[in-house]
């Protein structure tokens, strides 16, 4: 699958969606070829193009809402996402998102009318969930994928269109066990010129927001401030999407996104949700919010000919090889708990028996360490005890399919 994804394909999606003048949330919402609906509707309808070689399996919603007066909309506005779903074979309860946002903008963000040519914020995001909706909408996925918000309107003027979006599915009590952010992914040149065409950070919050003061307290208590679920998700990406099918090396930044900065990985995050966010490794802010001008012969604006559509295309690969790997391994488990009842140098651990799940791993690591270092097979348990000292080492467990797919690990708070 990954061999399929097409460096010119990404190409046509940017430059596409440069074509139509501007994305700013507030533009025109019903000329055909200029403005934010423009967008939305050729979005949406390669989408259905993609939908139509699925068997059914996929389908494609428009969800829409009304936004009043607020901030930087400075009039109601209709803000509109484009969600392709496939639906998972075996547990399509369970979903994964990858997302980009369709809405650009200039330097004053409320400038509906100059052009905003938006090819790297966030046209290569764009282009990154459409590439993979095309590529996996053959495919069957065990668990659902959304390639959603695929176009997240809203997302330069404060997050509405992902807001929106979180709390649909929150209020649906959704499944969410994933979400990849794609925002500004599109070039490998760092503003002094200097390329870096095979890294990608991932940006991957420490403790959740939804924590209560007894929760945190009860982390920090056992030295749990870098094993959230969300940082659980970035160990599994890195571990997954960092190698020869990608060409690519994950950077994990242990913060929610840049200084100064948010994207639309964070309202799934304030709702419980594990989320990560990527963006290329080194920015140039001349060519991101800025009006289109040249000044003292350099040229500003985000245009299509400062993309990398080889680079963008790997980030997709990253992305890809994620998804497919959490939609294909049973769901992380839930429920997991450790005894520590009483004063012993083993380990006990519990959790909650997935039927999807052939068998299940210990895995662990020394406390300084970022990434799971050993590995010890359990078998299709739901409890095991383990002969290593819990006060020595970070333990955690991860399921495994028949098809030899592992799942993200847990990590266990105390009984």
């Amino acid at each position: 699958m990954m061999a399929e994804i097409d460096p010119a394909r990404i190409e046509a999606i940017i430059t596409k969606l440069v074509s139509f003048g501007t994305r700013n949330t507030m533009s025109n919402q019903t000329d055909p070829t200029f403005g934010i609906g423009a967008a939305r509707d050729w979005i949406a309808s390669e989408m259905q193009s993609f939908a139509a070689t699925s068997g059914g399996r996929m389908t494609v919603e428009v969800p829409s809402y009304l936004q009043t007066v607020s901030g930087a909309i400075i009039q109601d506005t209709v803000i509109s996402n484009v969600v392709a779903t496939l639906k998972g074979s075996i547990d399509p309860e369970r979903i994964y998102i990858v997302s980009g946002h369709y809405d650009s903008r200039v330097t004053n963000v409320s400038n509906f009318l100059s052009d905003s040519p938006g090819a790297d914020d966030d046209g290569s995001g764009v282009a990154v969930a459409m590439e993979l909706a095309r590529v996996m909408a053959t495919h069957r996925p065990a668990a659902t994928i959304m390639f959603a918000a695929v176009a997240v309107a809203g997302e330069e003027q404060g997050l509405f269109g992902s807001t929106f979006m979180a709390d649909t599915l929150a209020n649906a009590s959704a499944d969410i066990q994933g979400m990849l952010n794609n925002d500004i992914v599109g070039s490998s040149t760092a503003d002094d010129g200097t390329k870096d065409p095979f890294d990608i950070r991932m940006f991957a919050q420490s403790i959740p927001p939804t924590e209560t003061l007894s929760d945190i307290e009860s982390r920090v208590s056992i030295g749990a401030e870098n094993d959230s679920p969300i940082r659980q998700l970035g160990r599994f990406v890195v571990e997954v999407a960092s190698n020869a099918v990608t060409q690519m090396n994950v950077q994990m930044v242990y913060r929610p996104d840049r200084f100064l900065r948010g994207g639309d990985h964070l309202p799934f995050i304030d709702r419980g949700y594990p989320a990560v966010r990527f963006t290329e490794p080194h920015e140039n802010f001349a060519h991101q919010h800025q009006d289109v001008r040249v000044v003292d012969g350099v040229q500003f604006g985000d245009l299509t000919e400062f993309c990398d559509f080889e680079f963008n295309a790997r980030v997709a690969r990253v992305n890809g090889v994620a998804l497919w790997s959490l939609a294909q391994a049973p769901g992380t488990p839930k429920g997991l708990s450790m005894d520590t009842s009483v004063l012993t140098n083993n380990s006990t651990l519990t959790w909650t028996a997935d039927p999807a799940a052939a068998g299940y791993e210990v895995v662990w690591r020394a406390s300084e360490d970022a990434f799971w270092t050993h590995v010890i097979p359990v078998g299709q348990v739901s409890s095991t005890t383990i002969l290593l000292s819990k006060d020595n080492a970070q333990l955690g467990v991860r399921a495994v399919g028949a098809n030899g797919f592992k799942s993200p690990a847990a990590f266990p708070f105390t009984d």
